[in-house]
């Protein structure tokens, strides 16, 4: 079964008002999907991360660089496939877009993989568990958006049956090396950090002591706002201090574990897959491992990080952020491995994750995200809405 075409669908919707986390402000959601077509009429589905950058520059990537070396190829050599795009484009980008354009294109080639075998990727890659717990991700900083609103939002995650939320933390202009020195929308939903720690107060309260309950700095802070942010968490019970720090900064978020009593987890912006995680798990500067699936090299790389995670006593977190592909892609890889741990899922989920595809992967009322037995990602693209949020 070979390749003869490898293609991308840019998709995107606009959220009611835009949300901001320590670093960006986000109007829309955005997905970068990748289909690979074989010559016996098979479609694999793919999605590949273009986080900080236009869609088109991935986009680009995929189809006038690496589509030339896969046309003509056996689909089913995945592990070739992935060493010959990166080899052949490693000298002027070791990670980041090259890295992502591989993985959109690597995920699509297993969803190739399970379809042919009749099997779903939850079982071809490790066949642990078909039931995976998800937490849900929110906590963002938006216009109006005080105390009370935050909790009430926290709130709702809890009565809808999940049990451990997340919130943003790090939005702070007065810190040392500020990363909103140079974003836009300076000034706006912005706190001190004082203001940040009444926020995780409210939320611990209102929550109850049984909810796990997380904080993402979005590496917005230098080490020793890290520390003392983190000192001051631990009363809260926080489960996992996520992005402490700049994500480059390995001996820093090193730091900050050792110095800190709340787990550290990260860092999904480290996209140069398992040689960025060897790196952060050889020197205990995280506890929770977190590459995202369609950013660190597809499920192929993704799969290797858990095993150096689960090798370590580590356990495996992914970041999900993107369309219902890109959410199957991690949520089957966390139902693989026995070190993974929940799945990360935005609630309610946006049109991307929910009638995008004719059965998306859904969190039921206990928190949990049931897969199926259907072949590769299960995933199958609705044309209507495919038509009405395709941007070119």
């Amino acid at each position: 079964m070979n390749i003869a075409d490898v293609r991308t669908i840019p998709v995107e919707v606009r959220l009611p008002e835009p949300v901001y986390d320590a670093n960006y402000t986000m109007a829309t959601k955005p997905a970068l999907l990748v289909e690979v077509e074989t010559d016996r009429g098979l479609v694999g589905l793919g999605e590949a991360a273009h986080f900080g950058g236009p869609m088109a520059s991935t986009a680009q990537v995929i189809e006038h660089e690496l589509r030339d070396y896969l046309i003509g190829q056996d689909a089913g050599n995945i592990e070739y496939l992935w060493e010959k795009m990166h080899r052949r484009a490693y000298k002027h980008a070791r990670g980041g877009i090259v890295i992502a354009a591989i993985s959109g294109i690597d995920i699509a080639l297993w969803d190739l993989r399970g379809q042919q075998a009749g099997m779903p990727l939850w079982k071809l890659l490790g066949g642990y568990r078909s039931r995976v717990p998800a937490y849900a991700t929110g906590g963002f900083y938006a216009e109006g958006k005080g105390i009370k609103e935050l909790v009430e939002e926290m709130q709702r995650y809890v009565e809808h049956g999940f049990k451990a939320v997340k919130m943003k933390v790090g939005r702070n202009p007065g810190i040392e090396l500020s990363p909103l020195r140079v974003m836009d929308n300076r000034g706006r939903c912005e706190v001190s950090l004082a203001q940040d720690l009444e926020r995780v107060a409210a939320v611990r309260e209102a929550i109850g002591p049984n909810i796990l309950l997380m904080v993402d700095a979005n590496g917005a802070w230098d080490v020793a706002t890290a520390v003392k942010m983190g000192r001051a968490m631990e009363p809260y019970d926080i489960y996992w201090y996520e992005e402490p720090v700049w994500p480059d900064d390995v001996s820093g978020s090193a730091e900050v574990a050792q110095k800190v009593g709340i787990a550290i987890a990260g860092y999904e912006t480290c996209s140069y897959g398992m040689v960025d995680f060897e790196n952060y798990i050889r020197r205990r500067a995280v506890h929770f491992v977190q590459p995202d699936v369609a950013w660190a090299g597809g499920l192929t790389e993704s799969l290797k990080i858990a095993h150096l995670a689960q090798a370590a006593n580590l356990p495996f977190a992914p970041h999900i952020h993107g369309s219902a592909v890109a959410v199957a892609a991690a949520v089957h890889l966390l139902g693989a491995v026995r070190n993974g741990s929940m799945a990360e899922m935005v609630f309610p989920a946006h049109t991307l994750m929910t009638d995008l595809v004719k059965e998306p992967l859904e969190v039921n009322n206990d928190g949990i995200i049931e897969l199926t037995e259907k072949p590769g990602l299960g995933m199958e693209l609705d044309p209507d809405v495919l038509e009405k949020v395709r941007v070119y």
